[in-house]
């Protein structure tokens, strides 16, 4: 296991020391725009502070500390390696490898520095500041509301809006240490992704590209054979509640908080739904759901199998505590729906053995995971099921299931400890086999961060806590 970062204490420090642009960078300030005079900053001083000394946070810690010295420090120094001529790091592309990795390390990097986590053993925290501060003001100048040049621009895809939450969200993190530009860069950039969500192709389509809502229609049709929606859904709506937390007062933020709502019901949505009187944040799934993502035992398909990994996907519903809590506000009560569902679908529906016999998909007392139908994406993947079962902790959501989440939460994270102790400088994955995508360090580090700021606003000692309205 490795070591804890040298730190005592694990408050927020988001007041400290903001780095001034201009002198650092050579960038021009300019004044502040509609967008940016929207946004409302985190109040740092009604967070609390988390002492961190229990068992599942000092897993956490240890897990986001390894990370973001590794992103934030060897990969970052090995990516980017020069400036362009504007004053912004070359990003070395438009697509998912060039945008939604640097913007998935910021956050990592964001909460370790903001939270007194970070691990400077490897790089000073002043440098890692610099470091992460130019991912964002890069990426979010890069985003096509900012940015006419369609060589260099990005948006309006089919994944954009998850990399807009993450650049969003790191940027907000670090609001302090950005200047008006960055600011208002940041700010036009999550509005034009949320835009684009409530607007052009009708309520059961997710944006302007068309794309469905739901792998199945109510009338039983398959639209996308082996290819939940869900995941689409919920990163979706993590950019909407994030826009509508940020600019609580802009002029389309009740729009994006009622579109929040309905992403958050169609990804999990299930055929029983579709009959259901139940009314969740002013929506009657009854009346309103036209298909349906999830099957009623809890299961989805993606990757044409019933794929475990793409279940605990609905971890960026549940992060939307954090986020609705930073701001001190209520989460909508539609992030928790059917995820008891789901849980109880990894610990305790029985899937037959290839040698004979059955077991569930969290093998008893044990960290390895059974996938029914094989996993396309590698053998090592610990931590994507810890960080679930945590959520699925702080939330209560394992009301009925046994074993509890919290045991499983131990096995699945002591076993990404594991895997991290083999390298010195904080990365999980050795061989590709491990974990074919080619931003699995990022991803560890996006889920670090965003399980580590939950576990701080469910059990910080004064400050904002997790709420469901």
């Amino acid at each position: 296991m490795p070591a804890l970062p040298p730190f005592s204490r694990r408050r927020f420090l988001g007041t400290a020391g903001a780095v001034g642009a201009a002198t650092a960078f050579g960038v021009p300030t300019a004044a502040a725009g509609a967008a940016q005079n929207q946004v409302v900053p985190i109040d740092w001083g009604s967070l609390g502070s988390y002492p961190g000394t229990d068992a599942a946070g000092g897993r956490v810690t240890a897990i986001l500390a390894g990370s973001s010295r590794y992103l934030i420090g060897p990969w970052y120094a090995g990516m980017y390696t020069r400036y362009l001529p504007d004053g912004y790091i070359d990003l070395r592309g438009t697509d998912e490898r060039a945008i939604r990795l640097p913007a998935m390390a910021a956050v990592a990097a964001t909460t370790a520095l903001t939270t007194g986590t970070y691990d400077p053993r490897t790089l000073s925290a002043a440098n890692a500041t610099i470091r992460t501060r130019n991912l964002i003001r890069t990426l979010a100048a890069r985003h096509r509301a900012n940015n006419a040049d369609t060589a260099t621009r990005w948006g309006n895809g089919w994944q954009t809006a998850l990399w807009a939450y993450y650049t969003a969200l790191a940027g907000w993190l670090f609001w302090e240490k950005l200047d008006t530009t960055e600011r208002d860069h940041l700010a036009a950039m999550l509005a034009w992704e949320a835009d684009r969500l409530t607007t052009g192709n009708g309520v059961h389509l997710i944006g302007t590209g068309g794309d469905q809502l739901y792998m199945t229609r109510r009338d039983g049709t398959v639209v996308t054979p082996g290819d939940s929606k869900a995941e689409e859904d919920n990163w979706s709506a993590a950019a909407l509640s994030l826009a509508a937390v940020m600019m609580p007062n802009h002029p389309n933020a009740a729009r994006w908080t009622r579109r929040n709502v309905e992403l958050l019901l169609a990804a999990a949505a299930c055929p029983q739904d579709l009959t259901s009187d139940e009314t969740i944040n002013g929506i009657r799934l009854s009346t309103w759901l036209q298909g349906t993502n999830i099957a009623d035992d809890g299961t989805l398909q993606n990757h044409a199998r019933l794929h475990p990994l793409y279940m605990v996907a609905f971890d960026q519903s549940l992060y939307q505590g954090f986020v609705f809590a930073l701001a001190n506000r209520p989460a909508p009560r539609a992030a928790l729906h059917n995820i008891n569902r789901t849980y109880a679908a990894l610990v305790d529906k029985p899937f037959p053995l290839p040698g004979g016999g059955t077991t569930p998909i969290y093998r008893e007392n044990s960290a390895e995971i059974h996938y029914p139908e094989g996993n396309d994406w590698g053998t090592h993947f610990p931590f994507y099921f810890g960080n679930f079962d945590l959520l699925v902790t702080l939330t209560s959501q394992d009301t009925g299931i046994d074993p509890p989440a919290a045991q499983w939460e131990r096995l699945h994270n002591e076993a990404q400890l594991a895997l991290m102790s083999r390298f010195p400088d904080g990365r999980t994955y050795g061989p590709t086999t491990e974990n074919t995508y080619y931003g699995r360090e990022h991803r560890i580090g996006a889920m670090a961060s965003q399980a580590y700021l939950t576990l701080f606003l469910t059990r910080n000692t004064t400050g904002n806590r997790l709420q469901w309205a």
